[in-house]
C-alpha cells in the first residue's frame, strides 16, 4: 500500500463506529432517528488521513488550504443520502457560480458511511477530486454552470448520488456519471474497523473517468 496510514485514522473510524453503536439503542428506544453527525467526523477524519488541518472556528472552506469536504451517511438513513453542494453557486463570492471556485479548491473530498454489497460489512469510503486539474470533473461542472447560465437548470445544489451500497465508485449526476478516485476504504470486522485500501497518491495523481 506504500506510504503509511496514520493511526488517528482507524482510531476515528472506530470511535465513530463505537458512538453509533451505544447511542442506537436509545434512539430506538425513544423513537428518534440515530443522531450520527458524519459532517464534522468528515472533516477530522479527513485531516487524520492527508494533514490537511481544518480553519478552527473561522468561517469559510473546510480545510485551511482551500478544500472542501462532503459527507453522507447511509447508516439506518431516513432520506436518500446524497452529497450535496459539491460545487459553488448562489453565494455572493467573487468565485461562486462558475469555475474559478474550482480553480482555488486544491481537493474535494468525499466520505461516505454506508454497508459492503457483498459481504454487508459497515464501511467507510473516502474519496477524492483533484478540482483544479481533473479534465472529466471540469467538465462535468462545467456542463452544470451553463445550463445553470442559461436557465435550464434553476437549483443552486449541485448534487452528487454515490453508489450507496454498492462495491463500485461511480458517483450519477444528469450533467456526468464519472468513476470517482478511491483514496480510503476501512469496513468493520469484528466490530473493529480493518485497512481495505488505501491510496494516498489518489489526492495528487487520482482522476475521474467517464463511464
Amino acid at each position: 500500500m506504500g506510504q503509511k496510514l496514520n493511526n488517528d485514522v482507524l482510531t476515528l473510524l472506530n470511535m465513530h463506529y463505537n458512538a453509533y453503536c451505544k447511542v442506537r439503542k436509545y434512539a430506538d428506544k425513544y423513537k428518534h432517528p440515530h443522531p450520527t453527525d458524519t459532517r464534522g467526523w468528515s472533516q477530522i477524519i479527513v485531516s487524520a488521513l492527508t494533514g490537511i488541518l481544518g480553519y478552527e472556528r473561522r468561517k469559510g472552506p473546510d480545510l485551511e488550504d482551500g478544500s472542501d469536504v462532503k459527507a453522507a451517511n447511509c447508516w439506518d438513513a431516513i432520506d436518500t443520502p446524497r452529497f450535496n453542494g459539491c460545487i459553488k453557486a448562489g453565494t455572493h463570492a467573487s468565485t461562486a457560480n462558475s469555475m474559478l471556485s474550482l480553480d482555488e479548491m486544491p481537493n474535494l473530498f468525499f466520505v461516505m458511511w454506508d454497508q459492503s454489497e457483498a459481504t454487508r460489512q459497515y464501511r467507510c469510503r473516502v474519496w477524492v477530486v483533484n478540482t483544479q486539474t481533473d479534465p472529466e470533473f471540469r467538465k462535468m461542472a462545467k456542463r452544470w454552470y451553463d445550463q445553470r447560465a442559461s436557465g435550464v437548470i434553476t437549483s443552486d445544489n449541485f448534487q452528487l448520488q454515490p453508489p450507496r451500497n454498492k462495491d463500485n465508485n461511480i458517483f450519477n449526476n444528469k450533467c456526468g456519471c464519472l468513476e470517482y478516485p478511491l483514496m480510503l476504504e476501512a469496513r468493520v470486522s469484528n466490530d473493529k474497523y480493518v485497512l481495505i485500501k488505501y491510496e494516498p497518491d489518489a489526492q495528487i495523481k487520482g482522476l475521474c473517468r467517464t463511464i
